[in-house]
C-alpha cells in the first residue's frame, strides 16, 4: 500500500474531471457494443449512475493503494446491497428506482449541535478527496475503488460530541416503495439497515462519508447519495445511502448481527485466521483475476489501524 504524507501531494495532483468524462465516453460506448452483443450487464449499471450532479473540486489523496482500480463494469454491477436484491446483479438494474434529490441527513445524539444536513450541504462540508481503496467483502471476493469522499472526523468535530458518545450508529433508508428488497427480503433482516462503529474507528482518518466513485457522484447501486467507507472491515460495515447518523453510548446492534450473531459480529475486521461459519477467510477472488490471492490483516491497512485493536481478543470481538 502506498501511503503518502499530505505535503507530499502537489496542487497538480488535483483530479481532471476530463480524464474521468473520457473514460466514461469509453464506457457508454462500449455499454452500448455490449448490448449489441447480448450482453445488458453493462448497459444496466450504466443506467442507474445519476451522472448529472457536479461534485466540486476533488483532490487525491495520501491514503491510497497503488494496486490496480477494478473497472467501473465491476464497480457498478456487481455488489452487494440487499435493499435491491439479494443477488450481485439485480441493484445495477432496480436502483434506478432511487430518487436521491431531494435528501437529509439527520444527525442526532450525544452531540452538542445536532442537525439535519441537506445532502449537498453535506458534501460541501469538507474538502473531497479520491481514496483508492481495497474493498474486501464476507463472502472473500474484493475490488479497489476510486472513492470520493472527506473523512468522517471532518463531520464529527463539527458536531461536537459529548463525553458519552462512545459509538456512532448510521441508519439507512427504509422505503419499500423504492427499495424492492425491503419488501421481497422476509425473515432475515430488519428494516432499516443499522451498521455501527466505536467512536475511535469513526474518528480514524481512513474512514469516510463516501459520496462518489471514479469522479463522479455515487451511481444509486453503490450507495447513493451518502455512504460510509471502512476499508479495513468487511464490506456489510460500509453502510449504504445513509439518513441517520446517531451518537450514542452503547455499541448499537447492528443488521447483520441481529440477524445471526453467530456469523456476523460487530467490529468485522477483515481477518484471515478467523473464519466465516461456513467458509474461509484466508485468501479471496479479486474481481476480474483468475487465481485467488492471500487475504491480508486488516485488509492490507494493519499499519494504520492494529493499535485500535490492541489487547482485544480478535476471535472473541469478530
Amino acid at each position: 500500500m502506498l501511503i503518502r504524507k499530505p505535503s507530499d501531494i502537489e496542487p497538480s495532483e488535483i483530479t481532471d474531471r476530463a480524464l474521468y468524462q473520457n473514460r466514461r465516453a469509453f464506457i457508454k460506448s462500449a455499454g452500448a457494443a455490449a448490448l449489441t452483443a447480448g450482453l445488458p450487464g453493462w448497459f444496466a449499471a450504466e443506467a442507474a449512475i445519476p451522472g448529472k450532479i457536479a461534485l466540486p473540486p476533488i483532490r487525491k489523496s495520501a491514503y491510497s493503494t497503488n494496486e490496480p482500480l477494478n473497472s467501473l463494469k465491476d464497480i457498478t454491477g456487481y455488489i452487494n446491497f440487499y435493499e435491491f436484491g439479494t443477488d450481485k446483479y439485480s441493484p445495477a438494474v432496480l436502483a434506478k428506482s432511487l430518487r436521491t434529490r431531494p435528501w437529509t441527513v439527520r444527525v442526532s445524539g450525544e452531540v452538542k449541535r445536532p442537525k439535519t444536513f441537506e445532502v449537498d450541504e453535506l458534501i460541501k462540508l469538507a474538502p473531497l478527496e479520491e481514496r483508492t481503496y481495497r474493498l474486501r467483502c464476507v463472502e472473500a471476493w474484493s475490488m479497489v475503488i476510486p472513492w470520493i469522499g472527506y473523512p468522517i472526523a471532518e463531520l464529527i468535530k463539527r458536531l461536537e460530541p459529548t463525553g458519552n458518545a462512545k459509538y456512532v450508529e448510521f441508519t439507512t433508508l427504509h422505503d419499500p416503495d423504492q427499495m424492492p428488497g425491503q419488501r421481497a427480503f422476509f425473515g432475515s433482516l430488519d428494516w432499516p439497515y443499522v451498521e455501527g462503529l466505536r467512536m475511535d474507528e469513526a474518528m480514524h482518518p481512513l474512514a469516510i462519508l463516501g459520496f462518489g466513485l471514479y469522479g463522479e457522484v455515487l451511481p444509486n447501486q453503490n450507495g447513493a447519495p451518502v455512504r460510509v467507507v471502512v476499508p479495513w472491515k468487511y464490506g456489510f460495515k460500509s453502510a449504504k445511502s445513509i439518513v441517520g447518523i446517531r451518537f450514542v453510548e452503547k455499541q448499537p446492534l447492528n443488521s447483520w448481527q441481529k440477524a445471526n450473531s453467530r456469523e456476523y459480529g460487530f467490529y468485522s475486521n477483515v481477518n484471515p485466521t478467523v473464519d466465516h461459519p461456513r467458509w474461509s477467510q484466508a485468501t479471496e477472488r479479486r474481481i476480474g483475476d483468475f487465481f485467488k490471492r492471500k487475504t491480508l490483516m486488516f485488509n492490507g491497512y494493519a499499519e494504520q489501524v492494529a493499535h485500535l485493536y490492541a489487547g482485544m481478543d480478535l476471535r472473541k470481538y469478530y
